[in-house]
């Protein structure tokens, strides 16, 4: 009897220990979100613009923990986030994008699903109000990965998504900044590229990012945004990553897929990870930028190599959290 009571005693510590354990490495659901990284600082951003764009940070973070905390999907998520930042005219995305050299608004998006692997991206698009859900279409509801143009547009039409006239996403600030930059030839925009991370309840990652590109592109130019590995990546082996920063060199460095293969492959956290891409690989190549990180335990990262990246970040049971500058 005193054995089996023994038996008994030692099993109940260790179903509580395991269900304690189980409880600690649950992180609930988490979202983050970013803006944008470049020479954001408190002499080029005003104290009310800078109260403008944390205000907008925390709706975006709200309308994606809206869809969280109801039991939602990392993907539903991140989509809810990004379409609100395309929505408004403060950042680099949809409505208020940059300007190519040809004074137009081309939109790019990606998407990508964890849990599948499964991704969409659309490129070079001029008429569709959600590019990020546009992009998402293109995962769900074809056999592609990414489109691109006039095809793109044509199938976001047919898929019942809203097409806009392209002045929809004129502003007269970007256009501004557009006769300005093309004056100089060179750009100085100070809007960026959004996107967002998110884990949910059952333990899957998603990622987003939408963009307007670089300000005063030419010959059709596409960054990093929309491709997948390069500016948008989710794996829920890993992480989720969304970027923001100079195309060129993201796409050449595959930022988001590394931040995953630098877990997985060297066992490094996603701290460790993301932090060297960007601050040491990126830097000793002259590139700037940043990224937004997520792991399938909840730990964040979001690393940048400029004076300041617009970003955010929402726990379950805790109050949400934006930054602008260092």
């Amino acid at each position: 009897m005193f054995i089996m009571k023994q038996i008994v005693f030692f099993f109940a510590i260790a179903i509580t220990f395991l269900i304690q354990t189980t409880h600690a490495q649950d992180p609930g659901y988490v979202l983050v979100i970013h803006g944008g990284a470049g020479n954001i600082t408190p002499e080029r951003i005003t104290p009310e613009k800078q109260g403008l764009y944390e205000q907008k940070l925390k709706e975006a973070l709200a309308a994606g923990e809206k869809i969280l905390a109801s039991g939602g999907t990392a993907m539903d998520a991140v989509i809810a986030a990004v379409q609100l930042l395309e929505e408004c005219p403060l950042f680099n995305a949809g409505k208020g994008a940059v300007f190519n050299a040809d004074g137009k608004n081309e939109l790019d998006a990606s998407v990508m699903d964890g849990k599948t692997l499964k991704a969409g991206a659309v490129a070079g698009v001029m008429t569709i109000k959600s590019p990020v859900a546009a992009a998402r279409r293109v995962m769900d509801s074809s056999a592609h990965v990414m489109m691109a143009g006039r095809g793109a547009e044509e199938f976001a039409r047919v898929q019942g998504l809203e097409i806009v006239d392209p002045a929809y996403f004129y502003t007269e600030e970007s256009w501004k900044e557009y006769l300005k930059v093309k004056a100089k030839i060179e750009n100085q925009g100070r809007k960026g590229t959004v996107g967002a991370v998110a884990l949910d309840e059952q333990g899957n990652l998603a990622a987003a990012t939408s963009t307007g590109g670089m300000s005063y592109k030419k010959y059709g130019r596409i960054g990093d945004s929309p491709v997948i590995g390069a500016g948008t990546y989710a794996n829920n082996e890993s992480c989720a990553v969304s970027c923001t920063g100079h195309g060129e060199f993201f796409i050449r460095n595959s930022v988001a897929f590394d931040v995953s293969a630098r877990m997985l492959y060297l066992g490094e956290t996603v701290e460790q990870a993301s932090g060297f891409i960007i601050n040491e690989k990126l830097r000793s190549q002259g590139a700037t930028g940043g990224l937004i990180a997520l792991d399938k335990d909840g730990n964040i990262a979001m690393p940048f190599n400029t004076s300041g990246m617009f970003r955010g970040y929402v726990k379950k049971g805790e109050k949400p959290q934006v930054y602008v500058f260092r």
